[in-house]
């Protein structure tokens, strides 16, 4: 059995569990976040997408917990399928795990290997490449909250990774809609929710932060996955996980979603009162 190891355990979160529990449920309880979620399996399941920050969970845990939050109250899924920017390499351009688990210190989370095989199978581009997923951070910080509310609703959730590198530089939008689309048409019928991991702009002024990120929220809230490109790329906005949101509206439209809310924005500056260098980070819900 293949078994992920955590990279950042220890430094983006706890590495003890006990630890990692309490800091979760302060995330959620603490300042700027939204209270200890109710939650359970069966629900409205109205959610097909939430975006959520990746930093370390002292700085965005609490936007995170909003997103959380509103899947425990909507009905916590089967299969949670978690697309994040891959910060170390531009290739490969899609790469999915083929793990039988990823470890946290709350637990091993199950890879829901079929629909690993069948994205695959679906987009041409996609590579299986448990390699390069090892030290990357986007995806495994989602983790703790998973586990947190499928623990509190005594069920099981399975999880789907996916790393996203560089697509063709000329052909981006295409990109997108091409590998949304074939996510959109694997899950179809499934009980799945994506996760689009992501900060905004980094190392700005809290001021700045705030306006380019509105703008590119602005795009995510119309579910305009053309215009979330276009404005991160006019206005400068150093999105990490621009492309991996960009695909979610895509698959969310597929998995008939019709609306988009903002459920938090905050930036690290809330957190360690320096404002003059800032790291943004939103939470936002996709909804039939």
């Amino acid at each position: 059995m293949s078994v992920r190891k955590p990279a950042v355990a220890g430094t983006f979160y706890p590495a003890g569990p006990d630890q990692l529990k309490t800091l979760v449920e302060y995330c959620f309880a603490g300042p700027g976040g939204p209270g200890l979620p109710d939650a359970k399996h069966d629900g409205n399941r109205n959610i097909t997408a939430l975006v959520s920050p990746h930093a370390g969970l002292v700085y965005s845990g609490s936007v995170a917990a909003w997103n959380y939050y509103r899947m425990a109250e909507d009905g916590i899924p089967d299969i949670v399928v978690i697309i994040g920017p891959n910060h170390r390499s531009y290739s490969p351009s899609v790469a999915l795990s083929d793990d039988d688990a990823w470890l946290t210190p709350l637990g091993e989370v199950p890879i829901e290997l079929d629909v690993v095989a069948e994205i695959a199978a679906k987009y041409p581009g996609a590579s299986i490449n448990s390699a390069v997923h090892q030290a990357e951070h986007s995806l495994e910080v989602q983790l703790p909250f998973l586990q947190y509310i499928a623990q509190l609703a005594s069920t099981r959730i399975a999880i789907v990774p996916i790393l996203i590198g560089a697509p063709p530089s000329s052909a981006t939008l295409d990109f997108v809609r091409d590998l949304g689309g074939c996510i959109g048409e694997v899950l179809q019928g499934k009980n799945a929710v994506l996760i689009a991991s992501t900060d905004f702009t980094h190392y700005e002024p809290g001021e700045v932060a705030l306006h380019k990120d509105s703008e590119a929220i602005s795009s995510i809230l119309g579910m305009d996955e053309e215009g979330l490109l276009c404005t991160v790329e006019s206005h400068g906005i150093s999105m990490c996980g621009v492309l991996a949101t960009a695909v979610s509206i895509v698959t969310s439209k597929k998995m008939g979603a019709v609306s988009a809310r903002q459920l938090a924005y905050r930036n690290s500056g809330d957190v360690t009162g320096d404002y003059a260098e800032v790291v943004g980070y939103a939470a936002v819900e996709i909804s039939r």
